[in-house]
């Protein structure tokens, strides 16, 4: 089983933007086997999914909204190379399992402005 961390941001409310993303996993065959909150502006996904679904899962997760880092986008690319280059179909049903961490940046924004001293 391969492993891959990502990083991830939003600008749109947390609470609307949890069920397209969680909606983006399982649209494409993949399930969320861990999810935890690690701040009030940032939270954790671990998702399994299977190799030959990978493509679908990061076009999933761009049309959801979410913007990925580049190191984020150089390693679901390569995951996509992966699949690519596997010929045998068993090959195809590995699992990887992905932490995606996604910070909410506006949540993250108001927060800072709030704590700011008035001037």
């Amino acid at each position: 089983m391969q492993l891959l961390d990502i990083q991830g941001f939003s600008y749109e409310e947390r609470h609307g933007f949890l069920p397209t993303l969680t909606s983006a996993f399982a649209d494409c065959g993949g399930w969320i086997a861990d999810r935890k909150t690690l701040s009030p502006s940032t939270m954790e996904f671990r998702i399994e999914i299977q190799l030959r679904a990978v493509i679908e899962l990061y076009s999933s997760i761009i049309a959801s909204g979410l913007e990925l880092t580049r190191s984020g986008h150089l390693g679901l690319t390569h995951l996509c190379i992966c699949r690519k280059n596997l010929s045998a179909p068993a090959d195809l049903g590995q699992l990887v399992t992905i932490r995606i961490e996604v910070s909410f940046l506006e949540d993250a924004t108001l927060q800072s402005v709030f704590a700011k001293p008035p001037a």
